[in-house]
């Protein structure tokens, strides 16, 4: 079950998380991140680990999360379309895919959050299932354009949300920058994909 995730900007992406999170897997809660702080409200109590605060933490580790979901989508492209365009669009928006999910795990490191994935199991907005990706695998073509599109424009619209929070409520530089080009780029996205799938 998706469990929505409010668009407010006027709340802390951390709260906003930590809500969705409690209520989005029947079988794992994934522990909250403001808790998993120190009695400062910071990560790690030395180096620069201490300068993220949780919602840089909890904005990095659904930036991960969400990414490492909508690649599978991507890497069928190829083969379930002979759309140039299609192809085109999926392979450049992998390679920026890929880009951010790299930064955001150096940075996940940096603050000295646990590797493991406090959404794994998770089904939130912006996330593929794994029911969505087997349903994927069995179309072509038009067909496949019409489900993959719609999964691609939830992810960029959920990913445009929560980066904006981020920019609005983060503190952490490189964190902040980091949201501020996923919006750019989630812009600029969904411009091209409304142009493939009018």
């Amino acid at each position: 079950m998706r469990t929505p995730v409010s668009a407010s900007m006027s709340l802390f992406l951390a709260a906003l998380l930590v809500t969705a999170c409690a209520t989005g897997s029947s079988t794992t809660t994934a522990p909250s991140t403001a808790a998993a702080a120190g009695p400062s409200g910071s990560v790690s109590p030395s180096g620069s680990a201490s300068l993220f605060s949780p919602t840089d933490v909890a904005w990095l580790q659904l930036t991960v999360a969400m990414n490492e979901r909508l690649l599978p989508v991507l890497d069928m492209v190829p083969s379930r379309t002979t759309d140039r365009a299609w192809r085109t669009f999926a392979a450049r928006l992998g390679t920026v895919h890929r880009a951010d999910l790299s930064t955001a795990r150096r940075l996940l490191a940096e603050s000295g959050a646990p590797a493991t994935n406090p959404h794994e199991g998770h089904d939130m907005p912006g996330m593929v299932t794994e029911q969505e990706l087997t349903t994927l695998r069995s179309v072509t073509g038009v067909a496949f354009e019409r489900l993959a599109g719609q999964h691609v424009r939830a992810h960029l619209q959920q990913a445009v949300r929560i980066a904006t929070a981020e920019q609005r409520n983060g503190v952490y530089p490189a964190t902040t920058a980091l949201a501020t080009e996923v919006v750019r780029a989630g812009d600029a996205e969904l411009t091209r994909l409304d142009r493939l799938t009018p």
